[in-house]
């Protein structure tokens, strides 16, 4: 049987740089990485609150408003933070920090210059970035693109000439679109895309589905030229996993359970009945 034939096949993500002179990182793990960078005197890296994890001693942090990252109503309403960390090295030596994932995530270095000084990202992608990188949270004005949760409509936009890292969960692999071609991609699955992208949202079946729940009722249409981004674990997906295995306990593998409820239907009876009974009397 022939394999299947990609005009543009799937790829993993190969970070590569056009600049001359690029700050030196390593990225340290296999799941939940780090991204270690080096800092000469006077460098400094932004980063998202909380996601400091080691820094050699001449490193400098405060929690700071970064102007130049445009933050309002909407970071606001939907419970994000309006600040930044700023890591500096203020000594006359050689410095580094270390940014960790929030989870179980991979770190992508990005080279906003090879992507058109802009790239949209999936939201709290951000971790961290060097030199000149704008972050701002950016609205889908279309009616069609609005779905249900924040991954819908609410995407986070990087633009400048910098470095950046963005997270992405589980294995990520890069898709170059060609003109006019297609892919579909469910909607939680895309983890960045150049801004050339057409999108447009189409939902699976019947509205109900959506109202009641299921699994890939919202796709992607993504239509080239550009670049996309796939991550096959989304955090929310993998969170959702491990709500539904702690809230709804297979009764076969948890007897108590059924015990437990056996017995809460009978004191309600008892209760019941012993208030009728009172009552009468």
């Amino acid at each position: 049987m022939a394999a299947p034939f990609y005009s543009t096949p799937f790829q993993p993500y190969v970070y590569q740089s056009q600049q001359d002179a690029v700050i030196p990182f390593q990225i340290l793990g296999g799941e939940a990485q780090i991204v270690q960078i080096m800092l000469k005197p006077q460098e400094k890296v932004i980063a998202k609150p909380g996601s400091m994890c080691f820094t050699s001693g001449s490193i400098e942090m405060e929690n700071t408003y970064v102007p130049e990252n445009e933050v309002g109503m909407w970071q606001w309403f939907f419970g994000k933070s309006i600040t930044s960390i700023a890591l500096r090295n203020p000594g006359p030596n050689d410095g580094f920090v270390g940014i960790a994932a929030p989870s179980l995530a991979r770190v992508l270095p990005i080279d906003l210059a090879m992507f058109g000084g802009q790239l949209l990202c999936q939201p709290d992608a951000f971790l961290c970035s060097i030199n000149d990188v704008k972050v701002n949270n950016t609205v889908d004005q279309r009616p069609r693109n609005v779905v249900t949760g924040v991954e819908g409509f609410l995407r986070q936009k990087l633009s400048g000439q910098g470095l950046a890292f963005i997270i992405a969960g589980g294995s990520v692999v890069q898709k170059n679109l060609e003109v006019g071609e297609v892919l579909a991609v469910d909607v939680s699955c895309i983890a960045a895309l150049t801004a050339s992208i057409d999108v447009q949202i189409k939902y699976n079946g019947p509205i109900r589905r959506p109202v009641f729940g299921g699994d890939n009722l919202v796709t992607a249409d993504l239509t080239g030229p550009g670049i996309v981004f796939i991550q096959s674990l989304p955090f929310h997906r993998f969170s959702q996993r491990i709500a539904r295995a702690v809230t709804s306990p297979n009764m076969r593998e948890n007897p108590k359970f059924v015990i437990q409820i056996v017995i809460f239907f009978f004191l309600a009876y008892v209760v019941i009945v012993s208030s009728l009974i009172l009552t009468d009397v």
